[in-house]
C-alpha cells in the first residue's frame, strides 16, 4: 500500500479545524496520475501504452481507451479532481480499467450543506437506480452512494470546510465484488492530517 498523499509534520487534524492534507492507502498496483500537474496526460498515456502492449490492444482499442480515460480526467480536472488511480480489472482487450477519482468540494460559510442535505440533494438529482445513504467512516460521516458499478463516497471534512469525494468505478465486476470490497477498504483508510 501507498499513501497518496501526507503532511509533513504528521500530526493528527482536529475536528473543529479544516484539515491541510489527507492519507489514502491504495494498493502498489494502482496506477497513480495527479491531476493538479501538468504533466498529467503523458502519465496517463504511460499507462496506457503499457496496458495496450500487456493485453495486445489493436491500435483501435488502445485509442478508446485512451479517449475514454483521457475524458475521464479532463472532466474530473474541471469540477476539482485532483487525483485518478486506475488498476487494471480484467485481462479482456479493450477493457475500461477500475478508476478512483479524488476530488476536493470546498463549501465553507453559507455554501456548506450537512451530510443529510447533501444526501437528498445528491438523491434528487441521481433518481432511480441509485442508493443514496449517511453512513460513518473512520475519517468522518460521509455520503455513500451506489450504483452497479460506481460507489461515490462524498467524506465530510472536518471544520464544516467541504467534501473529499471519492468516486470508485468498477465496470466490469461492479461494486459487490472483491474488488469492490477493495475499494470499501481504501475509503475506510481516509485520514485527515
Amino acid at each position: 500500500m501507498t499513501s497518496a498523499s501526507a503532511r509533513q509534520d504528521g500530526g493528527p487534524a482536529r475536528d473543529d479545524v479544516p484539515p491541510e492534507d489527507y492519507r489514502l492507502l491504495v494498493p502498489r498496483d494502482w496506477f497513480r496520475i495527479d491531476l493538479t500537474l501538468d504533466r498529467w496526460r503523458p502519465q496517463l498515456k504511460t499507462f496506457v501504452d503499457r496496458q495496450a502492449a500487456r493485453r495486445r490492444m489493436s491500435a483501435q482499442a488502445a485509442q478508446g481507451l485512451w479517449a475514454t480515460l483521457r475524458n475521464t480526467a479532463e472532466s474530473g480536472a474541471s469540477q476539482g479532481a485532483i487525483e485518478l488511480f486506475l488498476r487494471a480489472e480484467a485481462d479482456g482487450a479493450g477493457a475500461t480499467p477500475a478508476t478512483l477519482l479524488v476530488s476536493l468540494l470546498p463549501m465553507s460559510g453559507e455554501l456548506y450543506a450537512a451530510p443529510g442535505d447533501l444526501a437528498r440533494s445528491v438523491a434528487e438529482r441521481r433518481g432511480a437506480g441509485t442508493e443514496v445513504t449517511v453512513t460513518d467512516l473512520p475519517a468522518g460521516e460521509a455520503v455513500r452512494v451506489t450504483t452497479a458499478t460506481t460507489l461515490d463516497l462524498y467524506v465530510n471534512m472536518p471544520g464544516r470546510a467541504g467534501y473529499l469525494l471519492l468516486a470508485f468505478s468498477v465496470p466490469l465486476s461492479g461494486v459487490q465484488s472483491p474488488l469492490g470490497g477493495l475499494c470499501e477498504a481504501i475509503a475506510s483508510s481516509l485520514r485527515w492530517v
